[in-house]
């Protein structure tokens, strides 16, 4: 599986924004295919039984991911553009539709896993019918229609990768409830590599541009690009490891309420939190549970699966701070955006290894790092018009910014303006901290 999921990326190259040029459609028809291949190849190991079950409200069923991907292109390509084109099934709107209001009405998402029908089989019928009619309007479209429509299928086909990497995070979830811990992708090798010593690397203030610009793709609310007064800080080189991490639980860091946030004392009362999310302790042994199965902790591994809470408390613990939206972005910049994605073959965070401790590491890849910035419109921004303005817009309230992707995160689908968003008590995702300064 690993193997084709290398092969199916390697054939992709980041999107662009201009729809114009003749080889811009061969691009994106080859982007299109590539994408919609590789969804099928994270779903292959998993039984059916896998692919419909929904742990919690905020997973979803791996059937209801391949659904609702192939939906958007029928929804907002298809059926507005291709008149001949017939849906699969009328009922398919309804059920498969995420949160576009301006749609019409959405099956609630807390029961996308009560649903045994349709089957997966009919799912996987439902994207051929879909790809067959969409290879077609991408071929066969007039260039004036293609000017209008390349952007929203560049979109459909970075809205899918957003979904790939959901798909692997809420079936890890769903696994992680059996007894049985199984591996969803098979057994990896033990790594060996220990992490780099923790150190801290100075950055300059002042006046920088951030948010993006240009013509390469981008979601909406990457932009527009302003000014933004930024202090001297210092971050971390690389994430905060499960060694240093379990230090702070022995310490006492989830009972000692002076360092954490009111909210997030009183999420950890609720859900009884005493360690991030996968990790198990028997008889002072502690295991992690992974994608490939469970694991004895590695202590040289980046922590993941922590909420923003957790990892503010663990900053407050060690005199430093989360970093800023605008930091990260600036450090980012960098660096060549490489690192520990999904084409590692290897579907959890990886230790780095260097001789050098002023080399800022893993900032992209392995795990998405909280900020400790609102996920909030830069100046100047404005939503789309009609359905599509409903995709990122409508969730600035209540998020918190992350950074980076992880090991679960397509490549080129990551850049330094990217902004992933999460509530601050999300921990199912590969979340993680990087910690950071003020000097």
């Amino acid at each position: 599986m690993a193997t084709q999921i290398s092969r199916d990326l390697a054939q992709s190259g980041p999107a662009h924004a201009d729809p114009l040029p003749p080889v811009k459609r061969d691009t994106l028809l080859d982007a299109f295919r590539t994408t919609r291949s590789l969804s099928m190849t994270l779903a292959d190991p998993l039984s059916t039984e896998d692919m419909v079950i929904q742990t919690m409200p905020d997973v979803s069923p791996t059937k209801w991911h391949m659904a609702h991907t192939t939906w958007f292109f029928e929804t907002f390509l298809l059926k507005p553009n291709v008149t001949e084109y017939r849906p699969f099934h009328d009922a398919f709107e309804y059920l498969f539709n995420s949160y576009y209001n301006a749609v019409g009405a959405q099956f609630p998402r807390p029961e996308r896993g009560l649903l045994s029908r349709p089957t997966v089989g009919e799912i996987e019928d439902y994207r051929r019918h879909v790809d067959a009619a969409m290879e077609r309007l991408i071929t066969d479209s007039s260039d004036d229609l293609w000017t209008q429509i390349a952007p929203l299928i560049e979109l459909g086909v970075h809205h899918e990768q957003q979904h790939q990497e959901l798909t692997l995070t809420d079936i890890k979830h769903v696994l992680s409830w059996n007894p049985l811990k199984p591996a969803a992708y098979g057994v990896k090798p033990k790594v060996f590599r220990k992490s780099a010593p923790l150190n801290f690397i100075n950055f300059e203030g002042g006046i920088f541009k951030i948010g993006h610009e240009g013509t390469a793709f981008a979601f909406d609310c990457e932009g527009p690009r302003h000014d933004q007064l930024v202090r001297p800080f210092a971050l971390a080189n690389r994430p905060v490891t499960n060694g240093e991490y379990l230090e702070f639980i022995e310490d006492g860091g989830y009972r000692t309420p002076h360092l954490w946030l009111s909210d997030g004392w009183a999420d950890l009362k609720e859900g009884g939190w005493q360690a991030p999310l996968y990790w198990s302790e028997q008889d002072g042994e502690w295991t992690e549970f992974t994608l490939h199965g469970a694991k004895k902790l590695n202590p040289h591994l980046p922590v993941t699966h922590v909420s923003f809470y957790e990892a503010a408390a663990f900053a407050a613990w060690t005199g430093a701070r989360l970093p800023s939206e605008a930091e990260l972005e600036l450090a980012a910049r960098s660096q060549d955006v490489a690192g520990n994605f999904l084409t590692t073959e290897h579907l959890h965070p990886s230790p780095v290894e260097t001789n050098d401790n002023n080399k800022l590491l893993q900032i992209y890849g392995d795990v998405w790092e909280w900020s400790q910035s609102a996920y909030s419109p830069y100046p100047g921004f404005c939503a789309a018009e009609g359905a599509v303005g409903e995709y990122n817009g409508k969730f600035m309230s209540g998020q918190l910014v992350l950074k980076g992707g992880s090991c679960a995160t397509p490549p080129g689908h990551m850049r330094p303006t990217y902004r992933n968003f999460f509530p601050p008590a999300a921990r199912w995702q590969f979340s993680g901290i990087r910690l950071a300064k003020d000097i």
